[in-house]
């Protein structure tokens, strides 16, 4: 049926068929309601909600609590997405038991289907930790925004010989720990095919070309949300800084020269009534 609920077999499937996977970012709950009603395959919460709709300047501030209460948020909109929750910074880097504990809390707390942690090789334990308490794992392997500090900015990633090799090497890492897909971000594009070709999970491009297995953006960025620069690899589907500056724009004006609201708007009572109070 097509209400039925997306799930990490539908993932593995679609990459066998050829089926391209979709996927945007939703941070609450109506959001995540009009992201379902377009049919798209899942919905991440990600930790960018941190710039998008928190107004940090990364993805670092971003807390478990925060995730928790925008996945909840969203869990409550969607009927056929899958929801991904982004396990956000330090709650997966201690120990391999909290970051257990923390992908558990997103689960159990706030209802996501699956979680996403960055990281290859060096997070492959804890991705098989989780994994092996039955909870889904998708992986982020090229920029990975909560390391940017490190690698010194918003840069494509593995343009040379050792970093297109360390990160063919990383997404194998994820795949045997039991990952269900993994998102290649800002990786060049025959880099991505490569890596698509050659693990059998699912690819989930953004910034990555298009042989990646599906595709991600931020929904914000694709809608036009803010009207402002916006990455390379985003195409505007639709400019709603524009309608919703015009609808602002006009509420303002009416409410100033009286026009709004008009008497359609409003509601009487009985005039014998209103006479008794004066």
């Amino acid at each position: 049926m097509a209400n039925e609920r997306v799930t990490t077999a539908n993932f593995r499937k679609y990459k066998a068929e050829g089926k391209k996977i979709t996927m945007l970012t939703a941070y609450d709950y109506p959001t995540a309601r009009l992201v379902d009603d377009a049919g798209i395959d899942a919905i991440l919460v990600g930790d960018s909600l941190g710039n998008v709709v928190l107004g940090y300047g990364s993805t670092i501030p971003v807390t478990m609590d925060d995730m928790v209460h925008h996945v909840k948020a969203v869990v409550r909109g969607v009927q056929r997405a899958m929801v991904v929750a982004d396990m956000p910074f330090l709650s997966y880097h201690i120990s391999k038991k909290e970051a257990l504990r923390n992908a558990g809390r997103l689960m159990q707390e706030a209802g996501a289907q699956a979680v996403k942690l960055e990281g290859g090789i060096e997070v492959a334990e804890s991705v098989k930790k989780i994994t092996e308490a039955g909870i889904p794992v998708m992986g982020h392997l090229g920029l990975t925004p909560q390391s940017v500090h490190q690698m010194g900015g918003y840069r494509v990633q593995g343009k040379d010989e050792a970093a297109a090799k360390k990160l063919l090497e990383d997404a194998r890492a994820l795949e045997e720990a039991g990952a269900f897909a993994v998102v290649l971000e800002c990786v060049p594009a025959p880099l991505a095919k490569l890596v698509t070709e050659s693990i059998g999970i699912p690819t989930i491009g953004i910034g990555a070309g298009p042989d990646c297995s599906g595709q991600v953006l931020v929904t914000h960025d694709m809608l036009g949300f803010y009207g402002q620069f916006a990455p390379k690899f985003v195409k505007r589907y639709a400019n709603l800084h524009e309608s919703i500056m015009q609808g602002l724009q006009g509420y303002r004006s009416e409410v100033e020269n009286g026009s709004f609201p008009g008497p359609e708007h409003g509601f009487g009572i009985d005039e014998e009534v209103l006479k008794k109070l004066y």
